[in-house]
């Protein structure tokens, strides 16, 4: 008696068994096809959409570059002078699986940069998203500060601006598709002390980028900015740390990657109802 029950309880375990194994293969199965499916759909975007990126080589450009790689897009970085950290930033992308070039050239000289952009749209038909990042400080008091400190400040942002957007603008209102992002700052929109360049530049920043938005919405292009506080780069190095966490609700300082996760937001189709915006990324500052 014992032995027959025994039996019919190995029987019904063995269909158990079968049952749940069939399951783990349905299972499996699922998870292939998505795996696969994502695979697939990354190689198309890789393959179907391009993003540049201004001044890519590091800070807050190179977290942008690696986080819109993260998503499938093939990399343009634009920098001026810093090989190493250029290609320090595609090795970033390339060990992620992702691809991306460099092209230097100063974005503020309207010859290369025109002779750089029309080589870089001969080589891709397909940017989708462009990023102005390039931006350079020169601090110091208005009534102290050199004519050529202003300059360069203005001729890096709005002059590149121009410079970059022009020419690929004219691509995406071609293709009736595409994303533009600038980097403006919180000294655009909270008066900071010894940066009136910088800001007067990042203020016209997100003028020009309102303007522009406005004028290409019904071409299907998105334009917005982005607008960091206080984030870890190079830019804030020597910068009294403390005293400026006391002003910062957060209490901290920025992380790069935490901009670029906006920046990659403004350019994927969740923001496809957002145009002419400025997003700050601050840490609560008013």
């Amino acid at each position: 008696m014992f032995s027959s029950i025994i039996s019919l309880d190995l029987v019904e375990f063995a269909h158990l068994l079968s049952f749940a194994y069939s399951d783990v293969l349905v299972a499996l199965n699922i998870v292939g096809i998505t795996i696969m499916t994502r695979r697939r759909e990354q190689k198309i975007m890789k393959e179907e959409q391009v993003a540049l990126v201004t001044g890519g080589s590091r800070g807050i450009g190179r977290a942008i570059a690696v986080e819109l790689s993260s998503v499938g897009y093939e990399l343009i970085i634009t920098y001026k002078s810093d090989d190493v950290s250029a290609e320090e930033t595609l090795d970033i992308i390339r060990s992620q699986g992702g691809m991306g070039e460099k092209v230097k050239f100063d974005v503020t000289d309207s010859t290369k940069a025109t002779r750089r952009m029309d080589e870089i749209l001969a080589r891709h038909k397909n940017i989708r998203v462009l990023v102005n990042n390039a931006g350079i400080t020169a601090d110091g008091l208005f009534m102290t500060m050199r004519e050529e400190d202003w300059d360069r400040v203005i001729q890096t942002t709005l002059k590149g601006f121009y410079n970059v957007t022009k020419p690929v603008i004219k691509r995406m209102a071609r293709d009736h598709r595409g994303s533009v992002v600038s980097i403006s700052s919180v000294s655009a929109l909270v008066g900071n002390r010894g940066q009136s360049n910088y800001a007067a530049a990042k203020a016209g920043l997100i003028a020009a980028s309102r303007s522009l938005a406005s004028e290409v919405a019904r071409f299907g292009i998105r334009v917005n900015v982005v607008a960091p506080g206080l984030i870890d780069t190079g830019m804030i190095k020597g910068a009294p740390l403390q005293k400026i966490k006391d002003i910062i609700p957060m209490a901290r300082i920025g992380k790069p990657e935490e901009v670029a996760k906006v920046v990659r937001f403004l350019c994927s189709d969740d923001a496809s109802y957002i145009t002419g915006q400025v997003i700050s990324v601050n840490g609560g500052m008013l």
